[in-house]
């Protein structure tokens, strides 16, 4: 049993090296899915696997054990094994639970001030202009989805590159991106393993809106030049804004640009291998901690006297 849990604790530390490589083997739009998708299984996996190995321990306990009912002693590995790795990952739920908490404060807090901020200035359809000396635009969700940008942004592109920046804009808000964002954000407080997994998601989702900007504008060229002017226009600095705000200027720009500057490639009809064997990451994780926690529970009836034994 132990060491059913201890794979899905394992495994996601093989999705950082796989994860770089899935933009590389698939269209934006894939690897966005299959990163995504991934991640969310490898975080609920090791979830499942922490949850499982800290009720295990507390059963052990007696006074936990007369909580649920418990006639006959639970059926466990030695107490010196169990017992501190249940302290661990009752510790490590606890950890991964307040820490998403703060984020989730301050991602709503962010998103409120955002939401605020373009509520008060008339809007030319969905697109905002915010009067401020700092160049930036993004993707607002809600409802109505914003494309918010400021006048400094705006006075550093041209009329061709602003539209580009838009078509962009509009790609994050129509794709629904901040789902993505927000999932991302999500699995990488379930597993330290999984935050380089979250920048592969932000990666591909700006790669995704290139794309379609690209496809928008008709001009990969133009798409390209209109990213680098705004980054370089906000020369590093970041905003402030909450994570799930999708921008043209984050992530590695230039190697966006680079791709952007490449010919399209075309489609794939067959899936990556890489992707392939993220996922089969992804589904292993799943099943040995469903399967974990499936014994635990016929131990625990058992310990119940629910069942013979």
């Amino acid at each position: 049993m132990i060491t059913l849990l201890l794979v899905p604790l394992l495994l996601p530390w093989a999705a950082p090296a796989l994860a770089r490589r899935v933009p590389a083997h698939c269209s934006p739009v894939a690897a966005l899915w299959a990163l995504t998708v991934s991640a969310v299984l490898l975080a609920g996996g090791s979830v499942a696997a922490l949850g499982t190995l800290a009720l295990t321990g507390l059963l052990k306990i007696p006074a936990f054990a007369a909580l649920g009912d418990l006639v006959h002693p639970l059926h466990t590995p030695s107490e010196r094994v169990l017992l501190p790795l249940a302290a661990l990952a009752a510790g490590l739920l606890t950890l991964a639970a307040l820490t998403l908490a703060l984020s989730l404060v301050r991602q709503s807090a962010g998103l409120r001030t955002a939401r605020a901020a373009a509520d008060r200035r008339p809007a030319a359809g969905d697109l905002c202009v915010i009067d401020s000396p700092r160049p930036d635009a993004y993707a607002l969700p809600g409802r109505p989805h914003r494309i918010v940008v400021t006048t400094a942004m705006l006075r550093s592109l041209d009329a061709s590159e602003r539209e580009a920046l838009f078509a962009h804009e509009r790609a994050h808000n129509s794709g629904g991106h901040h789902w993505f964002l927000a999932a991302a954000e999500l699995t990488a407080h379930c597993h330290p393993a999984l935050r380089p997994v979250r920048d592969a998601i932000r990666l591909a989702v700006e790669r995704a809106a290139d794309e379609a900007a690209a496809g928008t504008v008709g001009d990969r060229r133009l798409t390209a030049r209109a990213i680098a002017r705004a980054a370089l226009a906000t020369n590093g600095r970041e905003a402030g804004r909450p994570t799930v705000t999708p921008a043209a200027t984050t992530g590695p720009v230039p190697q966006r640009v680079a791709a952007l500057m490449a010919p399209a490639r075309p489609a794939r009809r067959a899936v990556p291998w890489i992707a392939a064997l993220l996922a089969a990451c992804a589904v292993l994780s799943c099943a040995t901690a469903a399967t974990g926690a499936v014994r635990v529970h016929e131990d625990i009836e058992v310990a119940q006297g629910e069942t013979g034994g």
